[in-house]
Formats: C-alpha cells, structure tokens, sequence
C-alpha cells in the first residue's frame, strides 16, 4: 500500500506528470503524491476521473503494488534470460499472495518473458560460447532449473560436432601450452580428467588430446637436466642413473624414451 490512503472518503487529482524514467506523478488536492504506472493510469481512468472516492483509492494503491512488483521481475528478466524456477524463487521476496503471483507469471507467459525452450536455447548459447563449460555440464545445471530433460536434449543435439572439438582443441592447447613438467602419458590422464569434469564426454576429449598431443622430449630432457643437476653430487654412477631413471618413469615418460635420453647423456 501507498502512504495516500488515510481516513479519507475523497480526494481529486490536481495533476498528472510523466517523469524521465517513463513513470508518472499524481498530485492529489491535498498535497499528497504518488509515483505510478501508465497501466494504472489506463485501468483506473485517471485522466477523466479526477475525484476519487475511498474504494477507488484502495484500488489504485492495490494496483501500484502489483505493477511496482511487475516491473521489478521485469527489471530483474532484463538482465538476461531466466527460467520459471527462477521467477518463482524471485517472487517470494515479496509478501503477495498465490493469486497475484500466478497473475504475473501468467502475464509474462504470455508476452513471451517465461519460456522455457528460449530459456534453454540462450543458456547453452551463453554457457557454450562463454565458458569452458562442455555440453554435459550445461545439462546438469539446465536440470537444476527443473527444466524437461527432453527440451535440453532437443538444443544441445544443435550444437555442431564441429564446434565442440574446436572448442575442446582450444582448451586442450592451452594447457598443453602451459605445461612444463609432465609426460604426454600423464598430461593426456590430467587434461583427459580436467575437460571430463568440465561437462565433455570423456571418449571424445581421448580423442582429442591424442590428436593435439606434440612430442615430448622436450620436456623429459628438461626434467632429466633438473635430477642430473639435483643428484650428480650426492650419488655415484650406478645410484644417479637408476635415480633418474625412477623419477623419469614416475612422471609418465615412457621407458624407450628414457633409455634411448640416458644412452645419449651416457648415463651409466
């Protein structure tokens, strides 16, 4: 309720005034004013009923509360997308009834606002391009919105084989990129485990690292120069090689390439 409603039976409209945020000031005979809606304007027929008795007034502050409410999930849907669970869970902050807030939900069905397959279709388009998120992840949070699993099933299968190993072939560099340190055997189980946490499906992401994954040898000379320089003057011969040779083979590099490095360093 607005602050108007007083013991009174009367009260006439001196004036009406559009304000810069598209709402509209009514300013009463006895001084009183309120901030409202051109919907309340509309319904009520202000502009021509310019005295309002008690029952009218009531009215009009009944609707102001429904409209000041309407627009704050108005507001609130502007920001971005959101699902019928979400507007629900909205509502209850404020104290209305069942009746008003399925009024509103009905209303925002109607023109379109509560949807829950344009819904869907934006938030895989967001999550998709603007995370790293994979399709099974998307899924699972879709879920949390109560949303049918069919409709969720009925977008992802929109998303391009194509654009999904891109997308995996991005994230996959990246950390190969930022490796220094493991073998392609134990960055392939790190990178695999990482992306399947992210939501892709684990067979398409083996796939992918193998197809992305570059020789190693870099990096096994590099952690073989660090344990040379680490143990070369604490153990002899024979306990420096299998020293090395131990620690190289617990990181994931293949024995092959151990054997062929410390045939080269000739490490013995």
């Amino acid at each position: 309720m607005f602050a108007i409603i007083k013991m009174v039976t009367k009260m006439k409209i001196d004036k009406i005034t559009k304000q810069k945020n598209g709402k509209y000031k009514i300013i009463f005979n006895n001084k009183e004013q309120l901030i409202t809606y051109d919907e309340v304007i509309l319904k009520n027929n202000l502009l021509q009923n310019k005295e309002l008795d008690y029952e009218k007034i009531h009215q009009i502050s009944l609707d102001n509360e429904y409209y000041n409410i309407y627009n704050k999930v108005l507001k609130y849907i502007s920001i971005k997308m959101r699902s019928l669970k979400e507007i629900n869970e909205y509502l209850k902050k404020f104290n209305i009834d069942d009746e008003e807030k399925l009024k509103i939900i009905s209303k925002l069905k109607e023109i379109g606002l509560i949807n829950d397959k344009v819904f869907v279709k934006s938030f895989i388009n967001d999550r998709f391009n603007l995370s790293n998120d994979g399709p099974l992840l998307i899924k699972k949070e879709l879920l949390k919105h109560d949303i049918d699993s069919n409709i969720i099933d009925e977008f992802l299968k929109e998303i391009k084989e194509e654009d999904i190993n891109n997308k995996l072939d991005r994230l996959i560099n990246k950390k190969i990129k930022s490796n220094h340190k493991y073998s392609n055997y134990l960055l392939k189980q790190k990178i695999t485990k990482d992306l399947s946490n992210l939501g892709f499906d684990y067979n398409t992401v083996l796939n992918r690292v193998d197809f992305c994954l570059i020789n190693d040898n870099d990096i096994l000379l590099h952690e073989f120069n660090k344990l040379y320089k680490k143990y070369s003057s604490k153990l002899n011969s024979p306990k420096l090689e299998l020293k090395v040779r131990q620690s190289l083979y617990q990181k994931g590099f293949k024995i092959e390439q151990i054997n062929k490095l410390l045939d080269e360093k000739n490490v013995q």
